[in-house]
């Protein structure tokens, strides 16, 4: 799925090993996966991008064949929190060579990239981020039709092993309330061979608790960090774009360019395009438009 594409293992301790694939030369273009998925979520749009940019996937820290790493002893989810997964990335550009990058971002993922920029502004040059909302505004504005439609971040945050134990009880019947069909005959633009990687992870015990971890965290210390950061001052500095699908909650129930305003400092740009939540295999020509005017 990743023709041209060469891919790494890049050791970042002892118990922490990235997994990604990397093409293409220019100016380094990171992309970043979300829930429930790998960094196949790419295979669609990362092989046209490394064409004109150094282009980098990775499956993030609990995910695909990146290193599952357990709760820690004091249960705080800082394994998980984004702070700490902005961190691999960080590592792992400066493992590759790079510096300083960009950011195209969907999902899980574009949580990490909203912390790196903001904890490493430095590094971060532009940043593209897909169909989120940011992690607290989405919390405190939460009600009940968000919570019903996201159900998945509140059953996800149960204590272990309640949700553990019933994903891996039965991992074929999460396909549809993950995916909502879009792997069958009501779209059917996700293919197999990716679909198949991402359910894997739903057979896979260190895979599926590393998921949960990454939604207990999300639920706990990164809105910890985030409040910190909102009290300090601290806000995104890069230019920043961000697309939402108009068949998704965020066109619904959030004015979602003034959220991503309130947390940044200079520009923000962006709109709803005509997809659902899964825009990078939903309409990788449209992705790809937006990404090179907005990378350039």
């Amino acid at each position: 799925m990743f023709d041209n594409f060469q891919p790494f293992n890049i050791k970042l301790s002892p118990t922490l090993t990235i997994h990604g694939t990397r093409s293409g030369s220019g100016q380094p273009l990171l992309l970043l996966h979300g829930f429930p998925q790998t960094h196949h979520i790419w295979h669609k749009v990362a092989p046209e991008l490394a064409s004109s940019y150094a282009v980098v996937v990775i499956d993030l820290r609990g995910y695909g064949k990146s290193s599952k790493l357990p709760s820690d002893e004091k249960d705080s989810h800082k394994a998980y929190a984004k702070s700490t997964m902005a961190g691999d990335c960080v590592k792992v550009m400066h493992e590759l060579g790079f510096e300083k990058f960009w950011i195209l971002s969907h999902d899980r993922g574009a949580r990490i990239a909203h912390k790196l920029a903001v904890d490493y502004p430095e590094k971060v040059g532009k940043l593209m981020m897909l169909d989120i909302a940011p992690t607290l505004g989405m919390f405190e504005k939460t009600d009940q039709e968000l919570a019903t439609k996201y159900w998945h971040w509140f059953f996800l945050i149960q204590p272990s092993p309640f949700p553990e134990n019933l994903i891996l009880n039965n991992p074929e019947a999460f396909k549809v309330p993950f995916f909502g069909g879009s792997y069958a005959g009501q779209k059917g633009f996700m293919d197999a061979e990716a679909l198949n990687e991402y359910v894997a992870q739903f057979k896979d015990e260190a895979g599926v608790h590393a998921m949960c971890e990454d939604y207990r965290a999300a639920a706990t210390i990164d809105l910890v960090e985030q409040r910190e950061d909102r009290e300090a001052g601290r806000k995104i500095k890069c230019p920043v774009k961000v697309l939402w699908g108009k068949q998704g909650l965020i066109e619904k129930k959030f004015d979602c360019l003034a959220e991503w305003r309130a947390v940044c400092e200079n520009e923000v740009s962006g709109e709803a395009v005509d997809s659902g939540h899964y825009i990078p295999e939903e309409v990788p020509d449209a992705l790809l438009k937006y990404a090179r005017e907005f990378f350039g």
